[in-house]
């Protein structure tokens, strides 16, 4: 017995658990519209649906923000890590606003969080982020965050 309680006692603190957040947690917006499709047997968003409204709430703001070009860019984001935490569950036919934040900005990598709510909710029913390591389009290599684009992320800074 003794033993096993210096066992548990050793192993490190768990993290957290995660919790939804709050609207004034992200810097900007976009509305997403779910699809017929989106829905799966158990009649709501099946899980893969998230992560490409996680790519699809980034990328749009960076083009619109004309420092993304997808066709042509000399620079482009590769995903290296994605994750996400679901609160709540999202359904066809509803409107999805997805939030987004900048938690870290590195040299060649930016951390993207992206909070999913159900439209007009207080707190959001999915959350998660994807890390991007910006490279060469051409040589596939990692190069620093090209100044413009750096400008854009820092505005989409953790909001306080």
């Amino acid at each position: 017995m003794t033993t096993a309680t210096t066992s548990l006692a050793a192993q490190p603190a768990q993290p957290a658990r995660p919790a939804p957040q709050p609207r004034s947690a992200y810097r900007a917006f976009r509305p997403i519209s779910t699809r017929w499709m989106d829905n799966d047997v158990y009649g709501h968003v099946n899980n893969v649906v998230y992560y490409s409204w996680f790519d699809t709430a980034v990328n749009a703001h960076l083009i619109e923000q004309g420092v993304l070009d997808i066709h042509a860019g000399e620079t482009i984001g590769l995903v290296i890590e994605t994750q996400c935490n679901y609160f709540a569950p999202l359904a066809f036919p509803q409107t999805v606003e997805a939030g987004i934040r900048v938690a870290r900005l590195g040299g060649s990598s930016v951390r993207y969080e992206v909070g999913l709510f159900a439209q007009g909710e207080p707190l959001c029913a999915a959350a998660g982020h994807f890390i991007h390591v910006y490279v060469d389009r051409a040589t596939r290599r990692p190069v620093p965050v090209p100044e413009r684009l750096r400008a854009v992320l820092q505005a989409l800074g953790v909001a306080v």
